[in-house]
């Protein structure tokens, strides 16, 4: 059977797959579209398969804000390459599962690769047509759904694709909720308030602490004294409200929302490729080892 280009052009619109492979794929098929539908998913899965064990630590952060800002959502689609990470496919990807998580509700990844999108298929249907058609490793890894309760609301701050930022505040206004996002995304604090601190982070900071005012020699009620003005000081740089405001570092976002008569319920950052270890590439060590026969 005459493959006719329409044909070629229904299966790329269907499938997202490259032309030439909707070319072989409806030869292979003599011409029967659905069965070459099925041949170029099928295709697809093993490809996804093959390419499941690269490192994806590229990516973006996609963030969704409900029009009465009382629902927030963020999530991190991780590539294997900036390039593809700045893709339009990509990103209308990483959209679409932001707002699929707005409106569902998954109790995990696991859920949340099963939930259709707006195109009728899974997000991990969506996600294996995507690997075939991009030629990279792509993962779901994270996502935050955020619900505001009483006044609260949800703002956001995205520093370009890289970096997201969730905030629900009560009180101020809509350029203080923004500004406190800005502020989180810049600072990275790991808590609202001092008393927050993990346990575990101020213990391991208070042996470092005593370690080097051990080795000045003084007495041991100014060593005392020492660490714990260390401590304290190292509480006010990790709690968002003794941080100093990255707009007016004279000011402490904990002064700032006093004078707004506001409060953080709480934040929740993103940031692409954290904790992820990435591959270091030796380009001259490849090339020596390819002129080797390794």
């Amino acid at each position: 059977m005459a493959i006719s280009a329409s044909m070629v052009k229904e299966l790329r619109e269907r499938t997202s797959a490259g032309m030439m492979e909707c070319k072989k794929a409806l030869t292979e098929t003599d011409g029967d579209m659905e069965a070459a539908v099925q041949l170029l998913r099928t295709s697809g899965a093993a490809k996804a398969d093959k390419k499941a064990g690269r490192v994806a630590a590229e990516g973006v952060v996609s963030i969704y804000i409900s029009d009465d800002k009382k629902l927030g959502v963020i999530v991190e689609v991780n590539s294997e390459t900036d390039f593809v990470a700045k893709g339009e496919d990509f990103q209308r990807f990483a959209a679409d599962i932001a707002e699929a998580v707005a409106a569902t509700n998954p109790a995990d990844i696991d859920a949340l690769n099963a939930t259709k999108l707006p195109s009728g298929e899974t997000v991990d249907e969506t996600r294996r047509a995507l690997i075939a058609k991009l030629g990279e490793n792509i993962t779901v890894r994270r996502f935050e759904r955020v619900e505001a309760t009483g006044d609260a609301e949800i703002s956001s701050y995205q520093h370009g694709l890289k970096i997201g930022v969730l905030v629900s505040s009560a009180g101020g206004n809509e350029n203080l909720g923004k500004d406190l996002a800005m502020h989180v995304a810049a600072l990275k604090p790991l808590c609202i308030s001092t008393e927050e601190v993990p346990a575990d982070a101020v213990e391991k900071e208070k042996e470092v602490f005593s370690a080097q005012a051990a080795e000045s020699g003084k007495p041991p009620e100014i060593i005392e004294k020492m660490i714990m003005g260390r401590i304290n000081k190292f509480l006010n740089e990790v709690a968002l409200h003794g941080q100093d405001f990255v707009k007016d570092p004279a000011v402490t976002i904990g002064k700032l929302l006093k004078a707004e008569n506001a409060s953080v319920v709480s934040f929740t950052r993103v940031e692409v490729g954290e904790g992820i270890e990435k591959k270091v590439e030796d380009f001259a060590a490849e090339v020596a080892a390819q002129a080797k026969g390794v």
